[in-house]
């Protein structure tokens, strides 16, 4: 396989390159309520249509699976514990000055920002649903920061989290690696992503062209 390095690459946050499942888990108590909370807010998000305020959301979803409103206050004031996934930082530090870093995230301007600090980066753009009106899959969010980059989808590549980026991704005409580091099920009717892995350890030789 050969393709030309990429002048961006674009990142979903809360799922590509942080564990954002360890602590909705401990939030909420155990894993089974954390995922199933996290499935709810979810189905909300990728329903919504127009944006709505991410807290919200996630608010929302915490009562209709049973946890009390304040899970979310208290996920919240401990957004700044959330951890990279091993291997996303040195991911990061490997393309640093090579290429365009971007992120593309589900989340509100706010949070979203306060996220992406959690990685020692440059970030060229960060895009949240906020900004873009709407939430990912939704074309929008991904055309923004392309626009905001000043680079075709065909001269970029995007690193999603979650099968459903894959929705806009293929809309947008971004290549896709995804980095299903839980082992999500893929959506159904969801395109086939350009490679899958549960570790970003192949993400280079990927956007290098080379054999993983």
């Amino acid at each position: 396989m050969t393709t030309t390095f990429p002048k961006a690459v674009l990142f979903d946050l809360l799922t590509a390159l942080l564990d954002s499942w360890t602590l909705w888990n401990d939030v909420a108590g155990s894993e089974e309520r954390g995922r199933a909370w996290r499935a709810e807010y979810l189905r909300r998000t990728y329903g919504c249509g127009s944006y709505v305020p991410y807290e919200q959301l996630v608010q929302e979803a915490a009562v209709t699976t049973g946890l009390p409103a304040a899970t979310a206050d208290t996920l919240e004031a401990r957004w700044l514990e959330l951890p990279p996934w091993s291997g996303a930082q040195n991911a990061l530090d490997a393309l640093a000055g090579r290429t365009k870093l971007a992120v593309v995230t589900n989340c509100s301007i706010r949070l979203g920002r306060q996220a992406a600090s959690r990685l020692k980066v440059r970030w060229d753009c960060i895009v949240t649903a906020e900004e873009a009106g709407c939430y990912k899959p939704d074309p929008r969010p991904y055309r923004l920061a392309l626009a905001m980059l000043g680079v075709a989808p065909e001269e970029a590549a995007f690193v999603a989290g979650s099968g459903y980026d894959l929705f806009g991704t293929s809309a947008v005409g971004l290549r896709t690696y995804w980095h299903n580091r839980v082992g999500l099920a893929c959506p159904d009717g969801a395109p086939v992503a350009s490679l899958e892995r549960s570790t970003l350890d192949d993400l280079l030789p990927w956007l290098e062209g080379r054999p993983s």
